[in-house]
Order: structure tokens, then sequence, then C-alpha cells
């Protein structure tokens, strides 16, 4: 086994530089969207006014694929405000900085105590069995000894990458996000959340492609903890189009739910 990166990213110079493990299953020159949409969502939970918030609403359109060349991440505010403010960051190559890779915009709500039945909250939806329950995923697919699978620790309850169905699994990364910083709850979740599609596939990934043009993630509160859960499903639409489903889970239970718009076409 090839030793692995420190990190997904290594700063430089006001860039970050990636390393093999941001490398997507596709192709072996262009990233997995997980990382990237953590780094945006990185630079997402440093903006904004609100000192004590939380990201309520994450949306990111990939524009482009990511390849592995150093990347500049940029953030305004597009809406300021004292309770709540939506938040805007681009991905950009070094090289190309007029040309955005991915973007993302983030409702973001001041962060307080609300007394609220807990039959309203989400709690009653618990997580699935621990991950001390879970199987280690097989990853045939991917040609790559050296890519973003091989930066989770993956643990199936349900489900496996290479059999076509829904699935739950749990992750935790092996590395940090960025080399020298520990990893954020909601970085970990959004390296996890664009493997929905993934783990969750129908199709055959030798006769078919199907890759995801946005990803919108949802949080109903912070997530917490090294170990994020994602139960997904996916439904092909028959018109070249299929959308991918999947609720979010953090120890405690339930966090918030993604969802992907993915391109289907033959190989």
């Amino acid at each position: 086994m090839a030793e692995l990166p420190r990190a997904f990213y290594e700063p430089a110079d006001g860039t970050f530089v990636p390393t093999g493990l941001t490398r997507g299953p596709w192709n072996p020159e262009h990233q997995h969207a997980g990382p990237p949409a953590a780094l945006l969502a990185r630079v997402v939970e440093r903006a904004g006014g609100i000192e004590i918030a939380q990201a309520a609403r994450l949306s990111f359109d990939i524009l482009r694929p990511v390849p592995l060349v150093p990347l500049v991440v940029r953030s305004r505010t597009l809406r300021p405000g004292r309770r709540v403010e939506l938040v805007e960051a681009e991905l950009t190559a070094e090289e190309h900085e007029a040309e955005p890779l991915m973007r993302a915009t983030a409702w973001r709500i001041r962060a307080e105590e609300v007394r609220a039945p807990a039959s309203h909250t989400g709690a009653e939806l618990a997580p699935p069995p621990g991950p001390e329950h879970g199987r280690p995923g097989s990853f045939g697919f991917w040609r790559n000894e050296v890519a973003y699978h091989r930066a989770l620790d993956w643990r199936f309850i349900d489900g496996a990458f290479d059999t076509p169905g829904p699935a739950t699994v749990w992750t935790r990364l092996r590395v940090p996000l960025v080399l020298g910083e520990e990893a954020t709850p909601l970085e970990r979740l959004l390296v996890m959340a664009d493997a929905a599609s993934g783990v969750s596939s129908v199709l055959d990934w030798s006769r078919w492609s199907f890759v995801n043009v946005d990803l919108g993630v949802h949080v109903s509160r912070p997530p917490a903890g090294e170990w994020m859960a994602m139960a997904a499903e996916t439904r092909l639409g028959g018109k070249g189009a299929a959308l991918c489903r999947g609720e979010l889970f953090d120890a405690s239970g339930w966090v918030g739910a993604s969802t992907q718009s993915l391109i289907v076409a033959a190989r």
C-alpha cells in the first residue's frame, strides 16, 4: 500500500495545493467534489459578521471539473445581518482565476438555544448502528491507489460501494482537510456528503457515468465529533438525469439532509 499524503490540501503562498487524496473516480486528473466542497465550507465558516453562527444551508454548484492544481478560495457576504446572513465562496485555479470551478452559497444563522419539543427537532431520528458494527468498504472501481477513498475510514452498515442500491455508511477522516489544521465537524460532513451518489449507485461503474453537477446540504444543527454517517439513495429519472438524496447523522443523531443532481450517460 502506498504511503498516504498528510492532508487533502497543503497551504502554499495563499493557495491550497491538492494531494492525491483529492483524486476522484472518473478522471485521475480531476478531484472528487467532496474535498473542494469542504474547502469552500472552511471559508464560509470563517466569513460573515455573526459572531456565533451555524450553517443552515450550503449549496454548491460544480461549474467545471476541479483539476489537481493549486487552488484559490475567496468569499464575500452577499446579505449581511445580525441574525441571518448569506455568504458566497468561490474556488478557482491559481493559473485561471477568472474561471470559477466551484461556487457555494451558504445561509448562516445565529446560534442560540431554543426550547422545542423533542418530536420536532429530529431527535427521534436515531443514528444508524455505530461504526463498530460496520464493514470496511471495497472500492474496486478506483484505479489509483492514492485517491479520495483512501482518505476516509469507511464502515458500511447497509449496502456497499460495489453493490447497486441504497447504502448507509459511517466515515471518519484519516487526514485533515488542510495540513496543520484540525478539520471541523462541518468540514468532515462535507468531505463525506458528496460521496452519497457513489455509495448508493444503481448503475455499473464500468458502463455508465453519473456525475453530480451540484451538492445541496441542509443542516438542522451543527454536527459534532469525528464520525459522520449518511443513509443515501439514488433514483434514475429515465431521461439522462438522476437524483440522490441522503440523510446525514453524527453520533448523537440526525443532522440534516443532502441532495445531488446527476447527469447520467453511457461510457
